[in-house]
């Protein structure tokens, strides 16, 4: 069978390819009835536009890339399939595109990207989202981006969630179940979401009238083995805190395990909670209680609203989800 054209769209839909095109391309200005016509014809047929014609002919790659650094292998997981779905209803294809952020030649790296593949847009996720010098350097290329928790959300487009109130959230449910000796593995400090949950894990204790406690501070890395490691140091303290609020599910995985290693049991001995809930939350036993950050749908929320620019849809924006408290089996009353 020969491949459907542009042409066979036209002459179903009984319109011009000019119009098919301004459709395919989401361009304002075709009338509803006539899109409705077209999309249907689009369907009927099974067209596939190739990419390389519409490349040619609007001078745009039809290309979004997710630029990641990133230790916790569901969180990307999670925001890639959110950028995926975006950009399939559109038309666009992904790039997904693994950095060092702290390389010193990183933005030179990221410029040798954008030169080989010309996407017509960047989905920027922590930390990169917070680099500076890459930062200057795309807005004086003028190439659009999109940024998924930056730590400075002004005159930004993406998609933040409310971290400091949701952390602080977790902090009194604990309170709440009876701890009073409550630590915190804190995430890696280049990232705003380790610094925003470090802000409310404080604001949690202060409301309860708690004070901190430095030995139950223990810096993390948004991995499971930072976890690991900081639940050993926690576990080895003579007065070791009955509950662990981790700044990741991954890092709370990491401390059931070191509490596993050393016959703590969970909750029983030691309550562990952690945020973002990634699948990896229901996966471990006991399931952990943990803050759910929709991630996928932010990935698809932060590639819309780039996509709503570049497509002159709209007008894009800093959109602010809401998060939930999950409560599972990972933390109970206090001993």
């Amino acid at each position: 069978m020969s491949r459907v054209t542009i042409n066979d769209v036209a002459r179903a839909s009984d319109t011009s390819k000019k119009t098919v095109s301004r459709v395919l391309n989401h361009e304002p200005g075709v009338r509803e009835e006539v899109r409705a016509r077209v999309m249907a014809a689009v369907a009927a047929l099974n067209y596939r536009p190739l990419t390389s014609a519409r490349s040619l002919a609007t001078n745009r790659s039809f290309m979004i890339g997710l630029l990641y650094d990133n230790l916790s292998p569901s969180y990307i997981m999670e925001v890639q399939a959110g950028v995926q779905e975006a950009c399939e209803a559109h038309q666009y294809s992904m790039m997904v595109q693994p950095l060092v952020s702290t390389a010193p030649d990183f933005v030179e790296r990221v410029d040798g990207i954008l030169s080989r593949h010309r996407p017509d847009g960047l989905i920027l996720t922590p930390p990169i989202t917070d680099h500076p010098a890459l930062l200057r350097h795309l807005r004086a290329m003028e190439l659009p981006f999109a940024s998924i928790a930056p730590r400075r959300p002004k005159d930004t487009i993406g998609v933040m969630l409310r971290e400091r109130e949701a952390a602080a959230a977790m902090v009194e449910h604990l309170v709440s179940l009876g701890h009073r000796r409550i630590a915190h593995i804190l995430g890696d400090p280049k990232h705003g979401a380790g610094v925003w949950r470090l802000a409310g894990y404080r604001d949690g204790l202060k409301r309860a009238g708690l004070d901190e406690h430095p030995d139950y501070l223990v810096q993390g890395r948004f991995s499971f083995e930072s976890g690991v490691a900081a639940a050993r140091q926690l576990l080895r303290l003579k007065r070791r805190p009955t509950a662990i609020f981790a700044a990741d599910d991954d890092m709370a995985v990491g401390a059931i395990w070191a509490a596993a290693e050393a016959g703590v049991s969970v909750p029983g001995d030691m309550s562990i909670c952690g945020f973002d809930d990634t699948t990896i939350a229901t996966q471990v036993w006991p399931p952990l209680t943990t803050i759910h950050q929709p991630v996928r749908d932010m990935g698809k929320r932060a590639t819309e609203e780039l996509l709503l620019g570049l497509l002159g849809r709209g007008e894009p924006r800093m959109v602010e989800v809401d998060y939930q408290l999950r409560l599972r089996a990972s933390t109970a009353p206090a001993p």
